[in-house]
């Protein structure tokens, strides 16, 4: 499945939930709340500004973000819960998300 967001839209897949809390209680299905974070599965090219130039996002494929509780639209592609969101529902990108999480 290809698909490709237009203009200043980002395709999103939320990280997964945290199963425990850091004591070790086991959270159940029902009471989770949906991240607020999420790895950028793709990204469109850019919005343009008044005078019709390409402005390129600063987000791209790879980067992990953080987004607000209701940002964008839940969508299913190719069997998988994504979200399209505009670049300006993101609310920053997460440096060495990565790096952190091996260590963990």
């Amino acid at each position: 499945m290809n698909f490709r967001p237009l203009h200043d839209r980002v395709l999103v897949r939320r990280v997964t939930a945290e199963e425990k809390t850091a004591g070790g209680i086991i959270i159940p299905d029902t009471a989770k709340e949906k991240p607020q974070e999420g790895e950028v599965i793709a990204v469109g090219p850019g919005a343009r500004n008044e005078r019709g130039e390409l402005v390129p996002l600063d987000v791209k494929p790879g980067d992990r973000i953080l987004f607000g509780k209701w940002s964008g639209t839940e969508v299913k592609l190719g069997g998988e819960e994504l979200l399209i969101m505009k670049e300006s529902d993101v609310m920053g990108i997460l440096e060495n998300a990565s790096a952190a999480k091996k260590a963990a």
